[in-house]
């Protein structure tokens, strides 16, 4: 508020947008001496919002700390310990009334519990979402394929690999960037599922951006992974983390959500082991991954456990048919399953 001590790159001030809630930072330390937007009010790019006047802030923490302690400490030294009063003398105490045998009426009866409710505000991401959503369900006629995925070799080769990638690249290997390049690789071989409608018009799109889906305690983003056709299992591995990091800091910007021509997300983080993904307009498709469960699978004509995981791909039946859908699934599949096919182009 007016008078507020603030020092530089302090936030000041939270600006919520359709897609994420930005961060107003005072450009240097000062005094806010006037606000010229309210709570609840409207702003445009480059609108001020308040007016500072620049100096020295006084570190005045540690005194009102200090102050606190004093204050806590002060009642006891201040006040003397007040004299025991004499014993009173010895007289017998009062008769008590019997008590009664007969029981309480209200003794056996359940006292009614008082439940509340409150009503809040939506925020203008969770409406710009929730309105999104509804309109993919009335735009696009979409439809789901199942698929799973036996995750026994990624799994080896992630734990053969895992200390000689992380010390090369400064980053974990996840399954995340399998799954994004298996994807980038079933896009360009089937195109209708990265290609979008506008208008009686069909756009296809000879690069891969792809949309990951991550959850945040102000509701879902998607920042894009841009050419992942380009990228190699690193780029993606720091790309997802950075982003990740951004989004759940509220640090993340809107260009960095903005565009993408397929999306991936991952129900699997939360236990999820089945799910049908809403496609993100006005894109075509959704890849929903899920968690990984040993389940018995029929090997070689003997029943083995196996880690499997459950995939599905939501799609727009106006522009993709269901041989590409199952088709895209399948490759996706072949590919996680064995990823030296990425390798051979095979």
């Amino acid at each position: 508020g007016v008078g507020d001590q603030v020092r530089a790159d302090e936030v000041v001030a939270q600006i919520e947008t359709d897609k994420v809630t930005i961060d107003v930072k005072a450009p240097e330390s000062g005094t806010i001496t006037e606000l010229l937007v309210g709570p609840e009010d409207t702003v445009v790019v480059g609108q001020p919002v308040a007016k500072m006047e620049p100096g020295e802030v006084a570190a005045a923490a540690p005194a009102k700390e200090a102050a606190k302690e004093a204050a806590k400490e002060a009642p006891a030294a201040a006040s003397p310990a007040a004299p025991k009063a004499p014993p009173a003398s010895a007289a017998p105490p009062p008769p008590q009334p019997p008590v009664s045998k007969q029981a309480n009426p209200m003794a056996g009866s359940e006292v009614p519990v008082l439940r509340g409710e409150r009503r809040v505000a939506m925020t203008r991401m969770r409406r710009r979402i929730s309105e999104r959503l509804k309109g993919a369900q009335n735009t696009a006629a979409m439809l789901t394929t199942f698929n799973e995925i036996d995750m026994t070799n990624i799994m080896a080769v992630r734990s053969q690999y895992k200390d000689a990638f992380l010390e090369k690249h400064g980053v974990k290997l996840g399954f995340m960037s399998v799954f994004v390049k298996a994807a980038a690789d079933a896009l360009q071989a089937l195109p209708e599922v990265n290609a979008v409608i506008d208008g009686t018009d069909i756009v296809y799109r000879d690069y891969v951006d792809i949309s990951v889906a991550v959850g945040t305690p102000k509701g879902l983003v998607v920042p894009v992974l841009r050419s992942c056709e380009r990228m190699d299992f690193a780029d993606v591995e720091k790309t997802i983390g950075e982003l990740g990091r951004k989004a759940r800091d509220g640090t993340i910007s809107i260009d960095e959500m903005a565009g993408g021509t397929f999306t991936i997300s991952n129900g699997g983080v939360y236990g999820s082991l089945l799910s049908t993904p809403i496609i993100n307009p006005p894109q075509s498709a959704v890849l929903g991954m899920h968690s990984i469960v040993q389940r018995p699978m029929v090997v070689g004509g003997a029943v083995v456990p196996r880690p499997m995981m459950y995939i599905a791909l939501t799609y727009d039946h106006r522009l993709v048919d269901g041989r590409e859908a199952v088709t895209f699934l399948r490759r996706i599949k072949d590919v996680v399953e064995d990823p030296a096919r990425l390798l051979l182009d095979v």
